[in-house]
């Protein structure tokens, strides 16, 4: 009901492992929005007529069925149930993230798939929603679903609403070398500002190998880093890395071993390899996403 990314930070935060203060909206209000809206027939209808080979057909089913999700009334009790776990988080900025049902599985991973904002104000948090649950609708997330054959299979949406943290660095880790394969190494990159940049590419990040019975930092790459993501408004914008910055490491060796131990304490939690997606700032790590690795 949490889906992959909601249930894994649920876990975490039991686990008493660091993630910024948060709650799901689960999958059954994105199912109770759609039998109540009485667009369960359309969405399927649209669906049904989708040539997966077709790119004009997947966007335009996907345009058709975001419009109709967009169009539709948020039942009032979902609304208010929102409204007052906003209202207990007191941040001044959220992050609104989609956590698909069948997401992050050992045989299929939605990563990327669908569509999380940022910097989201409290006044804006229901068309976030929104958005997030017509996500499960992208031409991405459609052409996904005819490649892992999923056409005919009930998936959901829930969604992950957290205080922002507007990462000083941020980056991702990974509790086996993801080139290599070697399972004695934490690989861990980091960069300026928000994590989109790493993610999305847009950046060369800083790269530090940490073995895991040493406890030593083995290898590590500096980059030198022109641009950042960071908050503007309530959006994002790209902007210039002051120029004393450029070349520095953008962790202290102290704060890449702490946050290695705490993607090992991850891993011992789980059980399995993951990738993780963190957040340094005033001095404190988070964890934000933790997912298998799915690529072994």
């Amino acid at each position: 009901m949490a889906g992959g990314k909601g249930a894994s930070l649920g876990k975490m935060t039991q686990a008493r492992i660091p993630v910024p203060p948060g709650f799901v909206i689960l999958a059954t209000a994105f199912d109770k929005f759609i039998l109540e809206g009485s667009i369960a027939t359309i969405i399927g209808s649209t669906l049904r007529k989708v040539d997966s080979r077709q790119t004009k057909s997947v966007v335009v089913a996907s345009k058709e069925i975001r419009q109709v999700i967009r169009r539709t009334k948020i039942p009032s009790e979902i609304q208010k149930a929102i409204q007052q776990q906003v209202s207990k988080l007191g941040a001044h900025f959220l992050a609104v993230r989609s956590s698909a049902t069948a997401e992050d599985g050992v045989d299929a991973s939605w990563a990327g798939e669908l569509e999380s904002y940022l910097n989201v104000t409290p006044q804006n948090v229901m068309a976030a929603v929104r958005n997030c649950w017509s996500s499960l609708f992208t031409p991405r997330a459609i052409f996904y679903r005819f490649e892992k054959k999923f056409q005919k299979r009930k998936v959901s949406v829930a969604v992950v609403v957290q205080t922002m943290i507007q990462s000083e660095v941020s980056g991702v880790a990974f509790t086996v070398h993801p080139v290599t394969k070697n399972r004695n190494h934490v690989v861990i990159e980091a960069g300026y500002g928000l994590g989109e940049a790493i993610v999305g590419g847009k950046i060369t990040p800083d790269m530090f190998v940490v073995h895991k019975k040493s406890g030593n930092i083995i290898e590590r790459r500096i980059s030198e880093q022109h641009m950042q993501i960071v908050r503007s408004g309530t959006g994002t914008k790209e902007t210039k890395v002051p120029r004393q910055k450029i070349g520095l490491q953008k962790l202290s060796d102290a704060v890449v071993l702490r946050l290695a131990k705490l993607c090992l304490t991850i891993e011992q939690h789980y059980k399995k390899p993951q990738d993780i997606e963190w957040a340094f700032a005033k001095g404190k790590l988070c964890i934000v996403q933790s997912r298998p690795i799915t690529t072994l």
